[in-house]
Order: structure tokens, then sequence, then C-alpha cells
């Protein structure tokens, strides 16, 4: 699409121009304004389309033997370790980068923050497929998707924490659907749908507060079913919970802030000077929100340290690995966060960005996979589970660059301006006419 845009094509952002004045069909707008011919044509050229069809004809008869033959026939689960990467990223790493949508919600519909408006929707699209996503691993990992309302409405554990996990992502997901709706109602032309959303949206942004923080912090607390299992490097009774929620923020902020690099980088033609021109400026006021984040995670965790009194197992191999993460994930990302927000240095926040995204998805599989029954003996994941993981994660950047290149995310959809003729109605003393145009009362 970018040889394409630089030859003079113009991406497809509101009604036909002149002079045919016809509604683009609902195919046109799925090709982006362009033939059959040329869009297959540009998708064939660009190498990353390439990469994804090997990964996904690698993948996708992995992920059906999963379903045909069992969990044991692609991984290593056991009574030991009964999780792997599909929870083990798939849950606990996508759901924190998630967090993005309810953040800048809050930011721009609760605090009246609009200067983040051209960033918003981004957020919000980034959190509704992080989790939706986050549901599929979870389905790969437990089997029968068919059956997924089973536990939700039939045989209810209104006692268990997953219990209100699944409740709490169930209806999470269909607030954060309403919300990008807005962007697809435009998209199809269908205003009436937008206004209604735009009417509700404090409340759909208020409801997504309260489900989502309760979820982040239900993650955590799943571990407490567990005492003993987790290293306690990364555990604590009084705190767990604290720990994954006060985490989701630096990193709902940062991944708003990788995703958008990335953006302009690859895909700067669908983005509208509204979006590009501002970026900058809202990178580094992330990168305030994601610093004091991380100073507040960073207090917490060492509270919790002190707390627990743990400080011996820092000496051990164990806390090597927990001194990398702290480190490389918070420490580092701190000062370049100070460092940039100081100078204006736009570059250096997002590496700290960076810094903090896998920072965050090191802490969750440390917790989740690598130290998980660290007195017992350590499970490699099986390569059928690494292919799965990647094969879905693969969908999952697809599915997010599908909806980037259609709807209004990175830019204003134009709507189609109509322009009446004023009309004015004077005394008829003169003219048999009651009602004259406004150009002849100016004549």
């Amino acid at each position: 699409m970018k040889r394409l845009v630089k030859n003079g094509t113009t991406p497809l952002d509101g009604p036909r121009p002149a002079p045919d004045k016809q509604p683009w069909t609902f195919k046109e707008k799925l090709l982006l304004g362009l033939s059959l011919r040329d869009y297959l044509s540009q998708a064939f050229r660009n190498p990353l389309n390439w990469v994804a069809a090997v990964i996904l004809v690698v993948g996708l008869p992995v992920i059906v033997s999963r379903f045909i033959f069992g969990l044991g026939y692609v991984t290593h689960a056991s009574n030991d370790y009964p999780w792997g990467l599909f929870l083990g990223f798939g849950l606990f790493c996508m759901v924190p980068l998630s967090a993005s949508g309810f953040l800048l919600g809050t930011t721009v519909e609760v605090f009246g923050r609009h200067d983040y408006e051209s960033i918003e929707r981004l957020a919000l699209l980034n959190g509704l497929l992080g989790y939706l996503f986050a549901v599929v691993y979870l389905l790969a990992d437990l089997g029968q998707p068919w059956r997924l309302p089973y536990p939700m409405v039939v045989s209810w554990g209104p006692a268990a924490v997953l219990f209100l996990v699944g409740w709490h992502v169930a209806t999470y997901l269909s607030v954060q659907m309403a919300e990008v709706s807005a962007s697809f109602f435009e998209w199809v032309g269908w205003l009436a749908g937008k206004r209604f959303i735009r009417r509700i949206a404090l409340g759909l942004t208020t409801a997504g507060i309260i489900l989502s923080t309760l979820h982040q912090g239900a993650l955590g607390a799943l571990f407490t079913y567990a005492p003993g299992k987790v290293h306690p490097l990364w555990y604590s009774d009084e705190f767990q919970w604290v720990f994954f929620f006060c985490s989701s923020i630096p990193a709902g902020l940062c991944m708003v802030i990788v995703v958008s690099t990335i953006i302009k980088r690859t895909m700067g033609w669908r983005c509208d000077s509204n979006f590009l021109d501002n970026l900058d400026r809202l990178t580094i006021g992330l990168a305030k929100g994601a610093s004091m984040g991380l100073v507040t995670y960073f207090t917490i965790k060492l509270i919790g340290l002190a707390h627990d009194n743990e400080w011996a197992y820092l000496a051990t191999s164990w806390g090597g690995l927990y001194g990398m993460e702290m480190l490389m994930g918070v420490v580092v990302p701190i000062v370049l966060f100070a460092y940039s927000i100081r100078h204006n240095k736009v570059g250096l926040a997002r590496f700290a960005a960076l810094l903090t995204v896998l920072g965050i998805v090191l802490n969750r599989l440390n917790t989740a996979l690598f130290t998980f029954n660290w007195n017992l003996y350590q499970e490699l994941p099986h390569i059928g589970e690494i292919i799965i993981v990647v094969s879905i994660f693969t969908i999952y950047l697809l599915v997010y660059r599908f909806l980037l290149y259609r709807l209004p995310i990175l830019y204003t959809w134009k709507e189609e301006t109509v322009v009446e003729e004023a009309v004015v109605v004077i005394p008829s003393a003169e003219k048999p006419s009651e009602t004259q145009s406004l150009g002849e009362v100016s004549a």
C-alpha cells in the first residue's frame, strides 16, 4: 500500500471524491478502494504476508491436532505443571498489555483530556484485541470451546477466583466491543449507531474501569490458590493482587507507545495529520504516566519483599533472575523516562517503553511459568505449544493490521457535507412569491 500511495493512490478515508458521489460499496471498503487485482498485487508484494503464511501453514494443523488428540499431544502439562505458555503468555502477558483501553478511556472520557483523542481509539482497539486473543489462548488450553457458556451460566462457581476472572473478561469484552463499535459505525455509514455509542461513552468507560481494574488484580489472586509453588521473590500472600494491578498500568501505557511507534514507521500512509502531528507530544505524556506507574510498582515490590522478609533469596541464582527483571524492566526504564521527559527525547522514551513491555512480559512468564514449582524441577515448553502460541499471535497481528487498515482508528473519517441553499421569508408586497433565495435578496 505504501508504494501505491506514493504513486498517487488516495487512501479511502471518506466519501467518494467528486464528480462521482456514489457511496462506496462494502466490498470496495474492504479492498481499500482498490480493484481486486490491485489489492491482491500489493498483498503479494508484502514480505510480511509471506512470513505469516508460512507460520500459519505450519501452525494451523497443529492447532487442529490439539483439539483432535487432546492437550497432551502438544504440551507437557501435568499435575505439577497445570499450565504452560497458553496461559503463561496468552493470558498473563496479553491482559496487562491490554490495559491501555481503560487507561486512555479514563483519560479522555472521565478526566476530559480530549487532546488524547487522536490515540484513544488505538488504545481501545489494542485493549479489545488483547483481551479477545487472551480468551483464544485460554480456549486453546481448556479445549471444547463450544462449552464456554457452561461454567458461566449453568454450573456456577462463585467461590472460585477463576469464575470471577471469567465473568470480568466476558463483560469487559462486551464493553470494549461497544467502545470500538463507534469507529465501525462510522466506516459503514451508520451515524445513528455512532451517536448512540457517544451518548453512553461515559457509562461504558466507567464500567470498563471497574471491570478491568478488578480483573487485573484477580489474575494475581489466582496464585494465592497455590502458596509455595511460585518462588517467594515473585509471590506474596498480601501483595500478589497489588503487584499485578500496579504493573498493568505502565504496561498498558507503554504498549500504546510501542504500537504507535510501529504504526508510524510502517503504516504512516494510513494515519492522518492529527495523529502524526500530535504523536510525539502524546508519547511524552504517556511516558510521564508510565514512569509514575513504574515508580509505584517498584516501591510496592520493595515493600512486599520487606514485609515477607525474603531478602536472603536475593543471594541465590533465582535472585539473579529477579534482579535482572527489576533492573532491565523497571529501574532502567524509570531512569530513561526521567531523562527523556526532562529533555523531550521522544526516541529515548519509546525505547524505555519497549524495555518496560519486555520487562512486564518477563515478570509474568517468571511468575506463571519459569519459577512455578521452583523447588521441584523445570519443565521446558513442548514444541507444539510454542508453534500454537506463535501461530495465534500471528493471527492476532493480522487481525490488528486488518482493522487498522480499514476502520477510522488512525484517521478521522470524512463525512460528506450537504450544502443547502439558505432561504429567507420576506413580505410579498412587490413579488407574487413569498420566498426568495439569499442570493436574490442580496442582489
